[in-house]
């Protein structure tokens, strides 16, 4: 076996492999990309149901960006008094 032989082999066994890769990363990503677009569809026009309260009550109402944010007491109509 030749130089130029073993030059092509170790060519062709990288190009190869790197073309493997490329295909498999590619398509990871495509499924990645496409199932995450559905999961974030607006919910009204899912006909995945998302939650129970999606289903019996009204539409879903999300906080706006700008909302404020901060501390808030979570038992503060709880009744529970600290000793």
């Amino acid at each position: 076996m030749t130089l130029a032989e073993l030059w092509n082999l170790v060519f062709g066994a990288v190009a190869g492999i790197g073309g493997i890769v490329a295909f498999l990363l590619v398509l990871m990503i495509g499924f990645c990309l496409a199932l995450d677009w559905t999961k974030f569809r607006p919910t009204s026009k899912s006909k995945t149901v998302k939650s129970l309260d999606e289903t019996i009550g009204a539409r879903i109402v999300y906080l706006p960006p700008n909302a404020p944010r901060g501390p808030s007491d979570q038992l503060a109509g709880s009744g529970y008094v600290a000793s």
